[in-house]
């Protein structure tokens, strides 16, 4: 019997390959290990949580290439505001943006098109022209979303596979699998 994983391996594939899930549901935890295993040129960013103890207090952006800032923090000043975390929209714009301009031949890794990156106008034009492009993303998406992130969902181009407890641990290998048949 063949499982819902394989048939979609087997159908038309997507060039824009899209998480989502609940907060702590591990998109970014997938996104991390095909980073790990992936044999092709790549740029972007991940975020990641920042905790003092047992308490979240931010959120960083760190890019392939070495660079990182803060996305938000319960410490940041800011017009901006996500519950308690301030928005850093010169972060997005100085880190994250430059590290989704698509160059020939590489995979780009955006990790997320969410509510806190779509504060930044700059941010969403540099999405855009990433999706655009001939290069394959690999990415997470919030799982809500108004006008803008709904655009992105409702795309032709994008596949969007909703992680789970269940499938998780197996997503990795399928997003490797389907680069590998992207860039057969």
């Amino acid at each position: 019997m063949i499982n819902n994983e394989e048939v979609k391996l087997h159908m038309p594939l997507k060039k824009n390959i899209f998480l989502t899930g609940a907060p702590s549901s591990g998109k970014t935890s997938v996104i991390k290990k095909v980073i790990s295993k992936l044999t092709l040129p790549a740029a972007g960013f991940y975020t990641e949580e920042e905790r003092q103890g047992d308490r979240r207090v931010g959120f960083m952006m760190k890019t392939l290439d070495g660079k990182e800032g803060h996305l938000a923090h319960q410490d940041i000043l800011s017009d901006f505001k996500i519950r308690r975390y301030g928005v850093s929209i010169h972060n997005i714009d100085s880190i994250a943006v430059p590290s989704i301009v698509p160059v020939e031949n590489i995979v780009i890794i955006l990790d997320e098109i969410g509510k806190m990156e779509c504060f930044s106008d700059m941010f969403k034009e540099a999405a855009l022209n990433a999706l655009d492009s001939p290069n394959i993303i690999i990415g997470t998406i919030t799982m809500g979303g108004h006008n803008f992130i709904q655009s992105v969902k409702n795309r032709d181009d994008i596949e969007i596979t909703e992680v789970t407890l269940q499938n998780r641990d197996s997503l990795p290998e399928l997003i490797l699998s389907k680069l590998h048949v992207l860039t057969e």
